[in-house]
């Protein structure tokens, strides 16, 4: 059966015809299936899904974003240092 330039199906019959809807959507671009003439789903290459999704930064891990995306800006004034000078730690033990 020949595959026709489709964009759109019912959803009955993209069930009936689900791998000519794949191979649509891989060659042509996105098929839109509709459920009572109102469309609810649309099938996408892979390719065409990654372009579309949005770019996960490779970012390093930072206390210091960790602590700024802190919902609670007051924090900074709750935490204080214990007045006097610092003691010596010993971390061999």
């Amino acid at each position: 059966m020949k595959a026709s330039a489709k964009a759109e199906w019912q959803l009955q019959e993209a069930k009936n015809r689900f791998s000519e809807v794949v191979n649509l959507a891989l060659t042509e671009g996105a098929q839109t299936i509709t459920r009572h003439g109102k469309p609810v789903v649309v099938v996408l290459s892979q390719e065409e899904f990654r372009n579309l999704a949005p770019k996960k930064e490779k970012k390093p891990w930072s206390l210091l974003d960790a602590l700024l995306a802190c919902p609670d800006k007051t924090l900074h004034k709750r935490i204080f240092r214990t007045p006097g000078t610092m003691r010596d730690v010993n971390f061999d033990e």
